[in-house]
């Protein structure tokens, strides 16, 4: 069975981010979509993202918490004005603030589950934890607040 995964449908200038973008040859590739009221990715972490000799980087695992949060934040946006996920004009949110605990080592060797879950929603704000598993045990637990940016946010470029 094939699940819709959030990141496939973001424009082409939202795709080439590190931790979720499909276009980041580079990145990490995190795919989140929903079940039911919490957002799931399933993830498996790469050799070259190492810590120590098998432990994943802290920095990853923030990197895919705050994607993987973002993401459900944006998504929820769509849900709350009754809209299909990605139809334009597309909803942007960048993260305002973000907290991380690492609680664990995270294995490199098992798969990765994230489960997120809109706390709060503001007018302009969406609060969104996740909480990271390793071998079924929680490893991390990450709290973002997403903010709703202007549509053209992701396409403005740095201008000196």
């Amino acid at each position: 069975m094939s699940q819709n995964y959030f990141q496939d449908s973001w424009p082409e200038e939202l795709s080439y981010c590190f931790g979720c973008g499909r276009n980041n040859k580079h990145g990490l590739h995190i795919k989140s979509y929903w079940k039911g009221e919490e957002a799931l990715c399933n993830w498996m972490p790469k050799d070259h993202l190492k810590a120590g000799e098998d432990i994943l980087c802290g920095g990853i695992i923030a990197t895919i918490i705050d994607c993987h949060c973002l993401n459900t934040a944006i998504a929820q946006a769509y849900k709350q004005e009754n809209r299909k996920i990605g139809t334009e004009p597309f909803i942007p949110f960048a993260t305002g603030t973000i907290k991380i605990e690492l609680l664990r080592p995270v294995s490199l060797q098992k798969s990765i589950i994230l489960k997120a879950k809109v706390k709060e929603i503001k007018k302009n704000k969406i609060y969104v934890s996740c909480d990271l598993f390793s071998n079924n045990i929680l490893c991390a637990k990450g709290e973002i607040s997403a903010i709703r940016v202007e549509n053209d946010f992701w396409k403005k470029k740095n201008s000196k």
